[in-house]
């Protein structure tokens, strides 16, 4: 098992839940997050006075899959978040020792 977590433009987080939906995935974990990369912020203007922005506003995804589904998982995040432009994002792929489902006590695979 596998935790594939993105980090997204805000406004690419229903075009990548959307793509995701005819795979299978049937959870998913959205959490508002801030942060810069290569970008390094921006710069805004707020009544008139022009200021710079360190942390832009980020969407973190995680959701967990078998890893058979891994490569059509990421292929399909990065194809639905990509912009072109700098700033869209990252994907990072983690390991998954166990997994339970608190209702049913079902694990690891069951468990998703």
């Amino acid at each position: 098992m596998k935790l594939v977590v993105a980090i997204i433009k805000p406004f690419k987080l229903d075009e990548v839940r959307e793509a995701l939906t005819p795979l299978g995935i049937q959870g998913l974990t959205v959490t508002e997050v801030k942060g810069f990369g290569r970008q390094k912020g921006q710069t805004e203007i707020y009544r008139g006075a022009e200021y710079m922005v360190n942390f832009l506003p980020k969407v973190k995804m995680e959701v967990a899959v078998n890893d058979t589904d891994v490569p059509r998982v990421v292929e399909t995040i990065q194809h639905a978040a990509h912009t072109g432009k700098i700033g869209d994002g990252k994907i990072f792929v983690f390991d998954i020792l166990q997994a339970v489902r608190i209702r049913t006590g079902e694990v690891n695979a069951d468990a998703l």
